[in-house]
């Protein structure tokens, strides 16, 4: 089958599963999941959905969010959004037919997948906090931006590899303004979506944040001293937006409709513009020299413990919803230093989560069914894509949960330790782990010894989570319960097409 073929079909088995065509009010996408906008959640069929092949997992969140893993994705979402057009032309699509029942001898993956939707539930229920939602929308802010970033980031990484053998001089000025050109304009997207999500005029929004990176500034003073193109960076043009949005809210209130076209954009520029010239770049600006600054502190006095405890607490952290905080860090650290080396540790959670993965594949050699569950998610999980494994596999367990957090710790002290050595290990963009982020590794000793050490902070992770798992991640009651002869049905083998098993379940977001 054509890939063409393949995304469509793919798409096609998901509409009617979601409520046909006129059930779905929104659509978009980001690395790994198709985010849908739904009128009635009770349309969907999850279990049915969970059984397509392409499909990893599910999570209802703000929105209803498929799991397809990066590629696949950005692929199937232009086929659906087609799809759901033509359907609303012709008309609505009837309600799902429920899948078929779950057969008895897959009882128990089956379990624990009713386990991890029992906890997806309660942790949702935890998440709506005013805290967790505005930090939620923070992250819608820079979530559109990742695809860009891991470009640039590869095409950066691509560059100075060239620039360091001498290779291809006529070339490598054209990649360096490929590599550069969106970072240095990054400010006018952010703010571009931060007036999107708190429900301005997107282009307001960039045009305040326009401001932070025109060269023109340089000729402005405040506080004593000059400004400098781009000073404040990412957290400058958010808060430049939010206060644009503010404006333009206000105006609309109370500027007379006949005026309000040529009123209420040039006050909100006006006004949001002479703060954040005045304000808002100066306290911008040194709030991000302190983030930075912080960063390597932490790092370089205190490198292999601080390393153990975020790579030990970012599973917990996701858990929480609060791991979204740290994408405005990741991405003010790029944006200062070329890279964020924070996320190479953060990225040992998931080393932790597959080590943990295997050991209960070995230590449940009767159970067929969570083994086939493992199987077909630990490939993506080498990849980065660990989120099959937690609410399929390591959560409703328990224990395994804990232990791949000390994976997670064991390979973030690892990088720690040599980051404390002198050694930094930092990513160019956000988004991928695992194998994936190897593209985008950057340091201050070249690529080669940048590569060993998160290879080898890989390594750490899987053994040190193996390990764990293997000797205190099971209770008796516990393996005695799980390790029985559970061979799942060959429908259910059948519907899966082998790839996934029903039971791996929504992301947390690793």
């Amino acid at each position: 089958m054509a890939t063409e073929d393949k995304n469509r079909a793919t798409a096609a088995a998901i509409l009617p599963l979601v409520g046909g065509a006129a059930n779905v009010s929104s659509i978009a996408h980001c690395m790994t999941r198709l985010r849908l906008g739904l009128h009635d959640r009770s349309l969907v069929d999850d279990e049915a959905l969970k059984a397509v092949p392409a499909v990893m997992g599910v999570v209802e969140d703000d929105t209803y969010q498929i799991v397809l893993g990066p590629g696949t994705v950005a692929r199937v979402t232009p086929e659906f959004e087609q799809l759901v057009e033509e359907g609303r032309a012709a008309a609505p699509a009837p309600a799902p037919t429920s899948g078929p029942a779950p057969d008895p001898a897959s009882a128990s993956a089956d379990e624990l997948a009713a386990q991890g939707a029992a906890m997806k539930a309660a942790r949702k229920a935890k998440n709506a906090t005013p805290l967790k939602l505005f930090l939620r929308r923070i992250a819608n802010i820079f979530v559109p931006l990742i695809p860009a970033l891991i470009g640039c980031g590869i095409i950066a990484g691509l560059n100075g590899l060239l620039v360091n053998l001498g290779w291809l001089t006529s070339v490598t000025p054209a990649l360096a303004a490929m590599a550069s050109g969106f970072m240095a304009l990054i400010a006018v997207f952010v703010g571009y979506n931060t007036a999107k999500e708190f429900g301005g005029t997107p282009i307001l929004g960039g045009a305040v944040a326009a401001i932070i990176v025109f060269p023109g500034v340089a000729n402005i003073e405040a506080f004593g001293q000059k400004l400098s193109p781009g000073q404040g960076g990412v957290l400058g043009a958010l808060g430049a937006a939010v206060l644009a949005v503010y404006v333009e809210k206000w105006c609309r209130r109370w500027v007379p409709e006949a005026l309000d076209v040529l009123v209420t954009p040039t006050l909100t520029v006006l006004v949001s513009g002479l703060v954040t010239i005045f304000g808002l770049m100066y306290v911008a600006g040194e709030v991000s020299t302190a983030i930075g600054t912080f960063a390597d502190w932490l790092l370089s006095n205190g490198g292999a413990g601080a390393g153990f405890v975020l790579g030990g607490l970012f599973l917990p952290l996701v858990m929480l919803g609060l791991h979204q905080a740290l994408i405005p860090i990741h991405t003010t650290l790029i944006e200062q230093q070329g890279y964020t080396v924070l996320l190479p540790i953060l990225a040992m959670a998931g080393a932790g989560q597959v080590g943990a993965a295997a050991a209960v594949y070995f230590r449940l050699p009767r159970n067929e069914s969570i083994r086939r569950t493992i199987k077909s998610a630990l490939p993506a999980g080498l990849l980065g894509v660990g989120e099959p494994l937690i609410y399929g596999v390591s959560l409703p367990l328990g224990r395994p949960f804990i232990t791949a957090c000390v994976g997670g710790a064991f390979g973030g002290g690892f990088i720690g330790l040599f980051n404390q050595l002198g050694d930094k290990v930092g990513s160019t963009a956000i988004g991928p782990s695992g194998w994936a982020l190897f593209p985008l590794l950057d340091g201050n000793h070249g690529l080669g010894t940048t590569a060993a050490i998160y290879a080898g902070g890989l390594l750490v992770g899987y053994l040190a989570g193996f390990l764990a798992t293997y000797f205190f991640g099971f209770s008796k009651d516990l393996l005695a319960e799980f390790n029985v002869s559970q061979e799942p049905a060959e429908s259910t083998v059948a519907a899966t097409g082998g790839p996934m098993s029903p039971t791996t379940k929504e992301p947390a977001g690793v």
